[in-house]
């Protein structure tokens, strides 16, 4: 292990901007508040909730234009370092607006990713592998912006291993394709459909080279593992029903980007996979938010009704 900090690394990193607004009518312009900004994406997340528990972090990527400016000082408000790297692009942003005194559905709308060029690209690559001196770990998350080829993360997982530097890989689809042969240490996914056993999708990246993976499963997360498999759901504590503080109502879904936050520590200290398990869950279940960081209260209450199957030997 090469250093002490956690670098996160957020190559689509994303604006959020929320409006409140009144009652909406066809033809009529409709008031608005003024915009609220929060820096977002699964590595941002992955960041402030890893901060949020005192661990040393770094969060990197690419960010540009006004939006990547807010970024950065939505993460510095905040207390995260940054070490993102510059883009002649608009870092994307997503809207959302909500009419507070209707309680209604928030409308959500999203802008596509900035292309990023060949020399962004080689100066990102650079300024990676000088993080890699003093990192503890490397997280990478989430999807890649237009103009980055597919292998992209399998590349940055070669890095950080010949480096002696263990990497978390929070990726999908062609992505992860790539990147799996590579060995992380950890991959984190989700998976549509209820799989456990050998023949499940975790049991298939550990054949294509991860040393583990995490798979979620609607409200439930599947570990895989060369020494077994152990899946953790959420219980009521009580006949009394879910507590309060959970998030999730049917069909559930967990918050990725806690999950993720939530199995660095064990990953980096060895805890055992069942307390590993429990500490992600009850993040990912309402124990932290993107928008509002960790609620210590509900995430202890979670605690309680996270239950970890005992390991099914491979």
């Amino acid at each position: 292990m090469s250093g002490d900090v956690i670098v996160t690394v957020t190559l689509n990193a994303a604006l959020h901007v929320a409006y409140a607004t009144g009652e909406a009518a066809a033809g009529d312009i409709t008031p608005i508040s003024r915009p609220g900004y929060r820096a977002g994406g699964r590595g941002v997340t992955v960041a402030r909730v890893l901060h949020s528990f005192g661990h040393d972090v770094l969060a990197a990527g690419l960010a540009g234009g006004a939006s990547g400016e807010l970024i950065i000082q939505d993460l510095a408000r905040s207390g995260v370092p940054t070490a993102f790297t510059l883009i002649r692009g608009e870092s994307r942003r997503f809207f959302r607006f909500s009419d507070p005194e209707s309680g209604g559905p928030a409308l959500r709308f999203s802008e596509p990713g900035p292309y990023i060029t060949t020399e962004e690209l080689g100066r990102f690559a650079a300024d990676y592998r000088r993080l890699l001196a003093g990192a503890a770990a490397v997280v990478l998350c989430g999807s890649l912006p237009d103009g980055l080829p597919a292998d992209t993360y399998g590349s940055l997982v070669t890095y950080a291993a010949e480096a002696g530097v263990p990497v978390i890989l929070d990726a999908g689809g062609e992505e992860l394709k790539h990147a799996v042969g590579h060995g992380p240490d950890l991959v984190v996914a989700e998976s549509n459909a209820a799989e456990t056993g050998t023949g499940g999708f975790g049991a298939a990246l550990i054949r294509l080279g991860a040393a583990a993976a995490a798979v979620a499963v609607g409200g439930q997360v599947h570990a895989v593992t060369g020494d077994g498999e152990w899946t953790a759901r959420l219980e009521p504590a009580d006949a009394a029903g879910p507590d309060p503080a959970c998030t999730l109502g049917p069909p559930f879904k967990l918050g990725r980007g806690a999950l993720v936050a939530g199995l660095v520590p064990g990953q980096l200290l060895g805890w055992s996979w069942p307390d590993r398990l429990r500490h992600a869950l009850a993040l990912a279940a309402g124990g932290a938010d993107e928008r509002d960081g960790v609620d210590l209260a509900a995430y202890e209450r979670l605690l309680d009704t996270v239950r970890v199957e005992p390991p099914a030997r491979a």
